[in-house]
């Protein structure tokens, strides 16, 4: 993943060719002019497609930890200063989810102001498509938080879990958006909601954020999380003051969250008919998760077996979205893609900018969300 270039002697004058030149940066590494200059990441074209990809580290030995699309990628000093860095090659079309591995902790990049949560960075190539409603927020920033605030004591699913909703638009149609916490902490779906609305990208809606305290156990195409949406959430929810049309309530969900979006929608119809379901994980089956490859059994999973059987989906409108360099995802998503179109339903599909990311999702959730509604 990194290249070869060889550290400079020690004692290298300005005169001293380095890397960093063919990435903008011409000050001498290391010095105060360096570093006032570094924004980093920075692309270039790469030999043959694809994108060089400067990364820059200042202070002690540091490993770039990648979301899903690279193993960790060590960065190499130069010389004996305080710069540390990797040219990593990038293909067409990437926007991905890092952080700095140092002494011990993760950290934000410092030279990138595109945050995702106080540990998290954003990457994107110069291709990458814009993801214009989402603000660029750095490590230090705070996320707006909704106003109201619901506990929520289940009986079915045990334990104590706090429920955020929040009005777009005034409120409209209930969205609920699976794994809602790292919607509130990592990236801040409330604003982008807010800005897509206010530029007629997004029809009111009421944001309901639904966090899970154990994915694998509550999104596996089991009937439990649904019951206690149904007979728990979604009353509590009226109570506020939202009251959910199931003919309009809208379910996003990504990975694990959107194979559940699906499941609800072929086994709870009356509640769940409008799903928008990114890099869904219709690999799963039972058992699948302890096996030594969960990606490697049959195309579909078991998702593909229940739209196989007596699939009825004339109500439903799904929104389907997969990252483009997600090859081990492609087989399943494609198949669950044809058979949901097969069983009657109105399918939309398309490809982000990513590999099984959060930072590749987050647009598809905003137009995938207003197109649910039609």
């Amino acid at each position: 993943m990194t290249s070869a270039s060889p550290p400079p002697p020690s004692g290298a004058t300005t005169d001293d060719k380095h890397p960093f030149a063919a990435f903008g940066l011409l000050s001498r590494p290391g010095t105060d002019a360096f570093w006032a200059a570094a924004r980093t990441p920075v692309s270039v074209p790469a030999d043959g497609g694809g994108w060089l990809t400067l990364f820059l580290w200042r202070g002690s030995e540091a490993v770039l930890d990648f979301e899903s699309w690279s193993p960790p990628v060590p960065l190499r000093r130069w010389g004996s200063t305080d710069c540390w860095y990797a040219e990593v090659r990038m293909p067409a079309r990437l926007r991905v989810t890092y952080r700095v591995l140092a002494g011990g902790a993760a950290h934000a990049d410092p030279c990138n102001p595109v945050g995702a949560g106080g540990e998290r960075s954003i990457a994107a190539t110069p291709d990458a498509p814009p993801q214009p409603h989402w603000p660029a927020l750095g490590p230090d920033d705070v996320l707006p938080l909704p106003r109201t605030r619901l506990r929520w004591n289940s009986g079915r699913l045990g334990g104590r879990r706090t429920v955020r909703v929040h009005p777009v638009g005034g409120g409209g149609p209930v969205v609920l958006l699976l794994d809602g916490d790292d919607w509130l902490y990592l990236h801040p779906a409330m604003t982008a909601f807010d800005a897509a609305f206010d530029a007629g990208d997004m029809p009111p809606v009421t944001l309901v954020f639904v966090p899970a305290k154990d994915r694998e156990a509550e999104f596996g195409c089991r009937p439990e999380l649904w019951e206690a949406v149904r007979d728990e959430l979604l009353p509590l929810v009226a109570e506020s003051g939202v009251v959910a049309d199931p003919d309009r309530l809208v379910v996003a969900g990504q990975s694990l969250g959107g194979l559940s979006a699906l499941y609800a929608a072929l086994e709870f119809p009356e509640l769940v008919s409008r799903i928008a379901c990114q890099s869904g994980s219709f690999w799963w089956a039972p058992g699948a998760m302890e096996s030594a490859d969960p990606l490697g059994g049959a195309v579909g999973g078991a998702i593909a077996g229940r739209l196989r059987r007596d699939a009825h989906l004339s109500r439903l409108r799904c929104a389907f979205d997969v990252g483009e360099h997600e090859a081990s995802m492609l087989p399943h998503c494609e198949l669950t893609e044809t058979l949901t179109e097969r069983s009657g339903a109105t399918v939309r599909v398309s490809r982000s900018a990513s590999a099984h990311d959060r930072a590749g999702w987050r647009q598809a959730l905003l137009r995938d969300v207003a197109w649910a509604l039609g």
